[in-house]
């Protein structure tokens, strides 16, 4: 059956408190205030073209991973408001070392039947040899960042 896939996606969901409208403006309006809500992880954010929140748009994420300071410069893929939706296309820095291609999604949903909402992370992407590793560890980074913004969220209202 030939080479294995070298083509993966991982996810996984977050629980939070906060609504899901104000948890997706975090990473559309104002993700300059990410580093704000989880200082160990996000060392800052900055526009590097366009705006905010627009699809086209790049910004600069300095960011802490496996203990290791590091950088990803992404383009804004998708917005979608009314689905609380936003897609982060890495175009450079560390991922790119070891990923040919690096999508990230970030969906979040109001919760059934309650207050608060699910944050849905999504990773797509396609490795460079079969030697790199599947990004589980950056999974685990997305919940700890949701988990912050989300305090970070309670503690503003």
């Amino acid at each position: 059956t030939g080479a294995p896939s070298l083509v993966g996606k991982l996810e996984t969901e977050v629980e939070i408190k906060a609504s899901a409208g104000k948890f997706h403006h975090m990473f559309v309006g104002k993700p300059h205030h990410v580093s704000k809500a989880s200082p160990e992880n996000i060392l800052s954010c900055d526009l590097h073209e366009g705006d905010w929140g627009k699809v086209g748009s790049i910004v600069i994420w300095n960011y802490v991973h496996d203990g290791e300071t590091k950088v990803a410069k992404e383009r804004i893929e998708a917005v979608e408001p009314e689905k609380n939706l936003i897609t982060f296309r890495v175009i450079e820095g560390d991922l790119m070392k070891e990923y040919k291609s690096f999508l990230l999604t970030i969906q979040v949903t109001p919760k059934q039947g309650g207050s608060g909402s699910i944050v849905h992370w999504h990773l797509e992407y396609e490795k460079i040899s079969d030697e790199v590793a599947h990004p589980e560890t950056l999974l685990q980074f997305c919940i700890d960042v949701s988990n912050q913004i989300d305090a970070h969220l309670l503690a503003e209202e």
